[in-house]
């Protein structure tokens, strides 16, 4: 595999590194509400997404409280093994408040388009009206997105092959698409789109473009290298949404 210059050059060796706080707390807090489930399965009915409740009875708050909620170990368990793999890289390059940010916009983004997919005029669209969508994939989606963008020839493993980031979310996002037509054994695959599509837009219009900020970074390094290298003093600085600030 060719090399490049770059730190976040893709290698087949895929180690997201340590955990921060804002993973753990979000980990947790998926691992707790699961856990409320298992004793309580009245908060799936009421916290998970029904589209239907959240246009006739007003329960708003159903778009941001289902990515809380699982169907099952496994379920929970590759969700949150996706966000550590995924969201460690990326929370290091842009920050916690931003990585934050991007996960609960795409997260709930991917709700609200569910409930507006079901909407639509089409059989295979209003079957979501009644149907009770948990998991926190939207968001996941979104951040499978974002990091093809940011590390595009990044190999990973899809089933038993490895294939560069870019294929592995061109081939998630067709799946999702095909399968949100038609009746894919409620999967809400409309959900795992969304979160693409979310993801996509608040990338390309927010404050923050991958390959500006991916150049941005690069330049830092350089620049910490050489500085380094003269044994300059280093003081506190840099970005204000940096996850280490205190790190340069």
């Amino acid at each position: 595999m060719r090399r490049t210059s770059s730190p976040y050059a893709g290698s087949i060796s895929f180690s997201p590194g340590p955990i921060s706080t804002a993973l753990k707390a979000l980990i947790a807090a998926n691992v707790a509400v699961f856990l409320v489930q298992l004793f309580f399965p009245i908060v799936t009915a009421v916290l998970g997404l029904r589209p239907y409740r959240v246009v006739h009875d007003l329960w708003l708050w159903q778009p941001a409280t289902y990515m809380f909620l699982h169907g099952g170990i496994f379920h929970i368990l590759f969700n949150m093994l996706a966000l550590w793999m995924f969201g460690a890289q990326l929370e290091r390059v842009w920050g916690t408040r931003y990585f934050l940010k991007f996960y609960f916009v795409t997260g709930i983004g991917a709700g609200a388009l569910t409930v507006l997919f079901s909407f639509l005029p089409f059989d295979f669209a209003q079957q979501l009206q009644g149907a009770n969508i948990i998991g926190a994939s939207g968001a996941i989606f979104g951040l499978l997105l974002a990091f093809a963008m940011y590390f595009p020839d990044q190999p990973i493993l899809l089933i038993v092959f490895w294939v560069p980031a870019k294929w592995c979310v061109t081939i998630l996002g067709a799946i999702a698409l095909v399968s949100s037509l038609s009746d894919a054994g409620g999967v809400a695959n409309a959900t795992h789109l969304g979160g693409l599509l979310v993801g996509y837009l608040y990338l390309k219009n927010g404050n923050i473009h991958p390959i500006l900020e991916i150049r941005y970074r690069v330049n830092k390094w350089k620049l910490n290298r050489i500085r380094s290298r003269k044994k300059f003093d280093v003081y506190s600085g840099g970005r204000a949404d940096d996850w280490n600030r205190r790190v340069h």
